[in-house]
């Protein structure tokens, strides 16, 4: 035997008795990502990938019912769920089955997590392969609006006939903490950097008991506050005593659409039934503006032809704080208006806008043309609209975030 052999096997029979030291794991690098923006297409169940400013050129669509005949078999094979099945097809979904209210992605763009109200759930759909990742059945028959945490790594659902907020762990779907609402949870929004959440409840708004005389049928609307680390509640805002102490006894406190300025200091909302939109100071607890804005001579006035008690449902604000961007959906219009006057830009025409909010690069208001399957980007700086590209059925909810950077639709 060599002595190069003998040292070889000397050091061999050294590692396995003394046990051989691993070298430091090689760092994997992050993957690259892009950002982009989701539009979520509710009646066709599909949700378009679209550059989130420029053009705003589709880049793909996803299928995010892969298991819908699994979740029909289960629908239908139950008399209670199929009730409220057929329900939400014929009220809110307006003869059509919604199946993707909202959705956003994981901060890694491995996912996308998507609420779909007629299946009363909130599914993960990996980006690369289309497959379902995990599923939470919400508490009642349907889900709602979402939230994410600032740092993503929590997503907030309303399910809207338990009168419930479920907070959940945006990588698997568990539940992390849960609290009670008013009737109908509708919008969430995080505050203080993720450590409180704001739930605004809608009421009964799929009824025609619509005339101002009848407003006492539509339940129990509040602004909720939960602790994010407790899930306690800590505040409650009745908009209706608000509104009276403004002087507006006239308008819904339903609160719809909402959106802080960029210190939190106030926020800006719209209400069922109103073409226009509060000013609410959050230190003071007041309203302390109120702003009507032009009606279309063409929409009706018969409010049970109103889509949900919508007349304005939508809206954004610029990244400076210094505009705000409003759908006007029965209207057919949005405009920009300036934070500091109230006053209105431009009436852009636009088929049934439906949601509004602010382009990757902050320079447009990107809205939902839910009547014309559009999606279309209103500059903040001239109030005029600047692109407009083709989506799926029925787009409803916006959203920014990113996906791999060689991303392709599975």
């Amino acid at each position: 035997m060599t002595v190069t052999s003998r040292r070889l096997i000397g050091a061999f029979l050294a590692s396995v008795l003394l046990g051989a030291v691993p070298g430091p794991a090689p760092v994997q690098a992050a993957p690259a990502l892009q950002q982009v923006m989701f539009v979520g297409n509710n009646w066709d169940g599909t949700v378009d990938v679209i550059r989130p400013s420029g053009t705003y050129a589709r880049l793909g669509r996803i299928n995010v019912v892969p298991d819908r005949q699994q979740r029909l078999w289960e629908i239908y094979l139950n008399p209670v769920r199929l009730a409220f099945f057929l329900g939400i097809r014929q009220g809110p979904g307006e003869g059509h089955d919604q199946l993707v209210d909202d959705m956003y992605a994981t901060p890694d763009g491995g996912a996308l997590v998507v609420s779909r109200p007629s299946f009363a759930d909130v599914v993960s759909v990996d980006l690369r392969t289309g497959a379902i990742r995990w599923r939470f059945p919400v508490s009642g028959y349907r889900s709602d609006h979402m939230a994410v945490s600032p740092d993503g790594t929590r997503v907030a659902v309303s399910a809207s006939t338990s009168n419930t907020v479920h907070v959940l762990d945006i990588d698997t779907g568990a539940q992390v903490g849960s609290f009670a609402t008013g009737d109908k949870p509708h919008e969430n929004v995080f505050t203080g950097g993720g450590r409180y959440l704001w739930n605004m409840s809608i009421g009964e708004v799929n009824t025609d008991l619509d005339a101002p005389w009848l407003d006492f049928t539509k339940g129990d609307r509040r602004i909720t506050v939960a602790d994010m680390t407790t899930f306690q509640v800590v505040r409650v805002v009745d908009m209706r005593q608000r509104l009276d102490a403004a002087g507006r006894s006239d308008l819904s406190d339903a609160v719809r659409p909402a959106v802080f300025t960029p210190d939190g200091s106030k926020l800006y909302f719209q209400v069922s039934f109103f073409n226009g939109f509060a000013e609410y100071d959050v230190a003071t607890d007041r309203i302390t503006r109120v702003r009507t804005l032009p009606k279309n001579p063409n929409t009706s006035d018969d409010r049970t032809t109103w889509v949900n008690d919508s007349r304005h449902h939508g809206l954004s604000m610029s990244t400076d704080g210094a505009k705000v961007c409003v759908a006007g959906t029965m209207d057919d219009y949005v405009t920009v208006v300036d934070r500091a006057t109230l006053q209105e830009g431009p009436l852009v025409t636009a088929s049934k806008p439906y949601w509004a909010t602010v382009s990757g690069d902050g320079r447009d208001c990107v809205i939902s043309e839910s009547g014309s399957d559009r999606v279309s980007a209103i500059s903040f700086a001239t109030g005029q609209r600047v692109a407009s590209v083709a989506v799926g059925d029925h787009p409803q909810r916006v959203r920014v975030g990113r996906v791999p950077a060689d991303w392709t639709a599975p």
